[in-house]
Parts: structure tokens; sequence; C-alpha cells
């Protein structure tokens, strides 16, 4: 099994997402998890690779080709602004 974390704005474009997905050894990055969201979420697909968008796994920042395995967590991080 693995989790999914949607945050900031990425939370709201995710909210008919299954947040757990069977891991079957198919998706190996989570580059290639987005890409099985694209049919049926394509507004959240958008959003997820749009240049500022960080991915992490097990809560650290990772590039969008990282292995995945099962158990993993994996976080969309949206540009955070402020002051």
């Amino acid at each position: 099994m693995i989790n999914l974390l949607f945050f900031g704005r990425l939370g709201d474009l995710a909210q008919n997402v299954d947040h757990s997905i069977v891991y079957d050894g198919q998706l190996r990055t989570p580059k290639e998890l987005v890409h099985e969201l694209e049919v049926a979420h394509p507004r959240l697909v958008a959003a997820l690779r749009e240049p500022q968008v960080l991915v992490s796994v097990n809560k650290m920042v990772v590039k969008w080709d990282h292995p995945l395995f099962d158990g993993d967590e994996i976080a969309f991080l949206p540009p955070v602004t402020g002051g």
C-alpha cells in the first residue's frame, strides 16, 4: 500500500482521489504515479506538473524519478509563499 498526501491547493484538487493505493510493483516512481492519475484527474495532474511543485517520499524531498516501494508515503507539496 502507498499512501498519498496532497497539501495546500493540491489537496482541494485531490478531494476525489483515493489516498491509499495498492502497490502492485508497476508504479516505480512518483512521475509514473502522476501519469496514472492523468485520465481521471486532469486538473490535479496539471497542477502537479507545475515546476514549483515538490514531491517527498517518506518525509524526504526527492526527485520525481525516485524509486517507490510498498509502504511508502508520498506527499505532493505546492509552492509556499508568505512573509
